[in-house]
């Protein structure tokens, strides 16, 4: 006998109740009117560089809270945005303790001398706590762009980019304009059949070493055991990898919305070209969480500075041409930044907004200048988290910089709990 067809129908078993989707043979009608636009994603985005500021002329007057305060010499490139972002003092990392790693520990906050008779220890970095839920629907759960030159000569100390994982080891990134380009833009040309063999290949070859692990396990001491949990961890984000390459495939890769950029780029021109890739990765939407180590070095030496910029951090002890240099410095990378956020402003989403009221971006270090690792220099814009913007904001002196991260987390959707040495929301910067 057949049954009369209903509005909301379902499918039965012995031990389950699926509704069936809204069908219009079952007399549902979608109407034009009554869609809803889709809403722009969250993003967050992090730009870090070492050696610090220019104490003297980058921070604005502690006195002159709120909106109504004095753009200092070192921002006045950024005068025209000055409504659309703040300025938080008094924000550091309480366990740094080291003067030249001016990204190591910045997103994690963590205490290198947590594991005891270690003389490194590193966390997850915010970006990571982030990839976790705000890359699950896209190409790369996150994109970290590093500099071309070496990270030391940089200031920003040890590690592959400024990403940590949940085992506190470095997270591999992009080096260069045109590696971060083909990696987001370049087709694969292998044949599809031939790209699910060799992704079944890997979980073939992964779980016989997993296996063999784990028959391992049973024998070990406490020590070695905790070392094989942290192996552990690495097969599962292996895993994870592969899981994402396999939804990926025969999925082309976007368009790029920028020229390829050229080889050899350093310095100056290569900070704008990164900024470039990023606003492009968040065009296409192939990754909504970005890191970028920046370079300083050759910054320098694009814009003619001959000082090195470990003698640059070091300006108190003789001023002169050094602290020149570190101003010169401060200007050079305000005048990027506005470049950048004119682009998140002109860059328009699919349903009209502007690409950076979606956008949580921090700009800064963990370092201050020279050794000083206290108010880290943090510049926070984007109206994508919710947070003041136009302000000069002071918290409590040593108010951890993870306050910020967590702050920035809550506003992009991302509900930790905690985060590194986190005492709670940065309730300052809630708009």
């Amino acid at each position: 006998m057949n049954l009369p067809l209903k509005r909301r129908q379902f499918l039965r078993s012995a031990t389950a109740l699926i509704a069936l989707p809204a069908l219009e043979s079952l007399g549902f009608r979608r109407f034009a009117s009554a869609a809803a636009p889709v809403a722009a994603p969250k993003r967050l985005v992090f730009l870090g560089f070492g050696w610090g500021i220019t104490t003297e002329t980058w921070f604005p007057d502690p006195k002159q809270l709120g909106a109504d305060y004095e753009l200092p010499a070192g921002l006045v490139p950024l005068a025209k945005h000055k409504a659309d972002f703040s300025i938080v003092q008094g924000l550091c990392n309480k366990y740094s303790n080291e003067g030249h790693w001016g990204s190591t520990m910045w997103l994690t906050g963590a205490n290198r001398f947590a594991e005891p008779g270690q003389n490194f220890h590193n966390s997850i970095s915010a970006d990571q706590v982030a990839a976790a839920k705000l890359g699950l629907d896209t190409r790369f759960a996150s994109l970290q762009l590093n500099c071309s030159e070496n990270a030391e000569a940089s200031g920003h100390g040890p590690g592959l980019s400024m990403a940590w994982d949940v085992s506190g080891k470095p997270v591999g990134g992009q080096r260069g304009p045109v590696e971060a380009f083909h990696r987001l833009f370049a087709q694969d040309k292998t044949p599809i059949e031939q790209q699910k063999a060799m992704l079944a290949q890997k979980r073939s070859i992964l779980d016989t070493v997993l296996g063999n692990a784990k028959a391992l396990q049973r024998n070990l001491g406490k020590t070695d055991r905790t070392k094989l949990d942290e192996y552990f961890q690495g097969i599962r984000d292996i895993e994870t990898r592969l899981s994402k390459d396999e939804k990926w495939i025969g999925v082309p890769r976007p368009d790029a919305p920028i020229p390829a950029p050229e080889a050899g780029l350093a310095g100056r021109e290569e900070i704008r070209i990164m900024y470039d890739i990023m606003l492009a990765a968040m065009q296409t939407d192939s990754t909504r969480v970005l890191t970028y180590r920046q370079p300083v070095s050759t910054l320098l030496t694009s814009i003619g500075i001959k000082v090195a910029p470990h003698d640059m951090s070091h300006y108190h002890s003789t001023l002169g041409e050094k602290l020149e240099a570190s101003q010169q410095r401060d200007l050079t990378q305000s005048t990027l930044l506005a470049e950048f956020i004119d682009k998140l402003k002109a860059t328009r989403e699919a349903d009209g907004s502007r690409l950076f009221d979606h956008v949580a971006l921090a700009y800064g270090s963990n370092i201050r200048t020279e050794h000083n690792l206290d108010n880290c220099p943090t510049l926070l814009t984007g109206g994508g988290a919710g947070i003041k913007l136009g302000h000069n904001i002071v918290t409590p002196k040593d108010t951890p910089l993870c306050n910020a991260w967590l702050t920035l987390l809550h506003g992009v959707g991302v509900e930790a709990e905690r985060h590194g040495d986190s005492t709670g929301l940065l309730k300052e910067i809630i708009a």
